[in-house]
């Protein structure tokens, strides 16, 4: 039973942690319209991102591609990333440690 809560982290896109032990976190992302961003950032974990529904273009590093339904992807530790949503849906992100500042 998922008892964490939902946190929006900007227009049209919010956060909630799945599951969470010291080594390792799952967190659904979703958005809800198309346009909406992930804005750029960097942290020291290690990140894994799972298309379950959607289409998104991402920036990881200097590049950039697009990922859809099925999809996924490593975001190294300290690799600046983030993502404009082409179709509403949600990205389940695994890191490595976890991310004790989503807690």
């Amino acid at each position: 039973m998922n008892t964490f809560p939902v946190v929006s982290t900007g227009e049209d896109v919010t956060r909630q942690v799945l599951s969470d032990h010291p080594d390792l976190m799952v967190v659904a992302f979703r958005f809800g319209k198309t346009g909406a961003e992930g804005a750029l950032h960097d942290h020291p974990h290690v990140q894994s991102t799972y298309v379950e529904s959607g289409r998104y273009r991402f920036t990881v590093g200097d590049r950039e591609f697009e990922v859809s339904k099925g999809d996924s992807f490593v975001v190294p530790s300290g690799a600046r990333h983030g993502c404009v949503c082409i179709e509403p849906g949600c990205l389940v992100d695994c890191f490595t440690p976890r991310r004790d500042d989503f807690l």
